[in-house]
């Protein structure tokens, strides 16, 4: 049986957990990091040497990172719905779960761990006003991507796109601290289609932000 080790209300693992739903997995999910086991100790830096989460076992595999993780399950379980053979499709996948990996990244430090947790050094006020800045930025290119295209990122169906972008519009319409968030009609729609899916309620749309 596959095993996923790190916290459930992790960021990174959550995205993991919600792919494994939709696919109908079987898996042991074990907490590690924050609050829960350490990972700085020699049972977990044996898989993963960076000490982070998520960590997949998959019988003698160890796989890191969670857009790895991603991909590899779509590609194990022959998911091509999810994760294109086409290299042109695939790459448009790719684009954007790449897109959230980079160009998510100063304004989930700032607006999230900053803004809503209150972390050092995120919560001063440069980091605090560029965050919220580059996440509206960010929403604001999702919102006109859907706009024009949709009714998902990749285009009519559900893939590996919708799943790290998913979390962070679930998290833009989840944050209590934000001063203001402009009306984004295509965001909210898009919100609302994957609130549809019993996976994405279960493990992102949760009560957790």
């Amino acid at each position: 049986m596959l095993r996923l080790l790190g916290r459930k209300n992790a960021y990174n693992v959550r995205k993991v957990l919600w792919l494994l739903d939709e696919l109908g997995l079987a898996l042991e999910q074990e907490d590690w990091g924050r609050d829960f086991r350490p990972t700085h100790v020699p049972e977990f830096l044996a898989l993963n040497p960076f000490g982070t989460v998520p960590v997949l076992v998959d019988g003698e595999a160890a796989i890191r990172e969670s857009h790895v993780i991603l991909r590899y399950l779509a590609a194990r379980e022959e998911a091509w719905s999810l994760y294109p053979r086409g290299l042109v499709e695939r790459a448009h996948v790719e684009a954007w779960m790449d897109w959230v990996a980079y160009d998510m990244t100063v304004a989930m430090r700032g607006a999230y761990l900053g803004g809503e947790l209150g972390l050092e050094p995120w919560c001063q006020p440069g980091f605090l006003v560029v965050g919220r800045a580059e996440y509206a930025k960010r929403m604001g290119q999702l919102d006109a991507a859907l706009a024009e295209g949709g009714p998902f990122l990749a285009g009519r169906e559900f893939t590996l796109a919708d799943i790290p972008a998913g979390f962070v519009v679930h998290r833009w319409f989840a944050m209590s601290k934000l001063p203001e968030r402009p009306e984004m009609k295509a965001l909210m729609a898009y919100y609302e289609r994957l609130s549809e899916r019993p996976a994405f309620r279960r493990h992102i749309r949760n009560g957790l932000p």
